[in-house]
């Protein structure tokens, strides 16, 4: 199956089913905000996108979201059955009648209890996909005996776009002459070394994400003279996309969707952490009354709807195949 739009694909849409545990809700408006971002941006591109979300937690939630979603959708045809995080593919499983899809986040794969399970469901989908070409290279067979598309999520760039900094620190409650770097993550989370932003900024305010409301997370960006992404790994990197979408400053270390996205990009470093490095890096940032980049026009390459439009392709494919079969 080649993912491109040609003899065969749908005219009128795909009718598509996204299956995952990461979706917000009233509890957890955090949670999976890129995959609702990607279900509206297919809507918009013209398709019927139902949703089957469940909470995340252990084995239980899982072995009771696949007869739940039975139960709740077996009436309805679907032309693509899409879920979103590896764990998620079990219980989609529970519905038939159409193609599955699996879009692997990263820890997905790499963490040592939910990877192997994750991996597991590859023989039983019809396509696997992975939010980076990096990613992508961790799947087993992949380009070999397993067809393995790269599928992202992208930026939602009606959410994020620049804005005074004054008035987002004014938003915010925050001094608007005082220097401040954001750490675009929450600093529980051990992969996305929180330790290094905190040593790179020494005496300068840290700002984090940890319990922020989604709604304040533009405001967070536009209050920062620079954007510190020093993550182990990323399975994407929105943290990064989110900042150039603002025009603010990011310094990344080269994982995800980063050295693609801030490839020359003056203003932006994309490098291995080195303290010394980042600061030279940083101080120009630190120093300005106004610190910008030009990043906007490189979050575009990258945003939900182009993105969502790469998913679509691969639906409209995985149902044209099914109806010749």
């Amino acid at each position: 199956m080649k993912l491109r739009r040609g003899a065969g694909t749908l005219a009128s849409g795909v009718r598509g089913l996204v299956v995952t545990n990461m979706y917000p809700s009233e509890q957890r408006p955090e949670l999976g905000g890129f995959v609702r971002d990607q279900v509206e941006a297919l809507r918009a591109l013209g398709h019927e996108v139902d949703v089957f979300s469940f909470n995340p937690g252990g084995t239980g939630s899982y072995l009771r979201a696949g007869p739940a979603l039975r139960r709740e959708r077996r009436s309805q045809h679907y032309d693509v059955i899409h879920a979103h995080f590896g764990l998620s593919a079990w219980p989609s499983l529970f519905l038939r009648g159409a193609p599955h899809l699996v879009t692997l986040h990263g820890t997905d794969l790499a963490h040592p209890r939910s990877g192997p399970l994750s991996r597991a469901a590859l023989p039983f989908v019809s396509l696997a996909a992975t939010v980076s070409a990096s990613l992508a290279a961790r799947v087993p067979g992949a380009g070999r005996r397993r067809r393995v598309a790269v599928l992202p999520c992208g930026v939602d760039l009606e959410r994020f776009s620049p804005m005074p900094r004054d008035e987002a620190r004014r938003a915010l409650g925050l001094d608007p002459d005082r220097r401040l770097l954001l750490f675009p993550a929450d600093p529980a989370r051990a992969v996305k070394r929180f330790d290094r932003a905190r040593e790179l900024a020494g005496e300068i305010p840290l700002l984090t994400y940890g319990d922020v409301h989604p709604r304040e997370v533009p405001l967070y960006i536009n209050a920062a003279n620079a954007v510190l992404v020093t993550s182990d790994s990323e399975g994407f990197g929105l943290g990064a996309l989110e900042a150039l979408a603002c025009d603010v400053p990011v310094l990344s270390t080269p994982v995800g969707i980063a050295p693609v996205a801030l490839h020359e990009l003056p203003g932006t470093l994309c490098a291995p952490y080195d303290p010394a490095t980042w600061r030279v890096a940083l101080e120009p940032h630190l120093s300005a009354a106004n610190p910008r980049v030009a990043g906007r026009a490189r979050a575009e390459l990258f945003s939900a709807r182009r993105m969502a439009e790469r998913v679509a392709v691969a639906w409209e494919a995985m149902a044209a195949e099914a109806s010749v079969n």
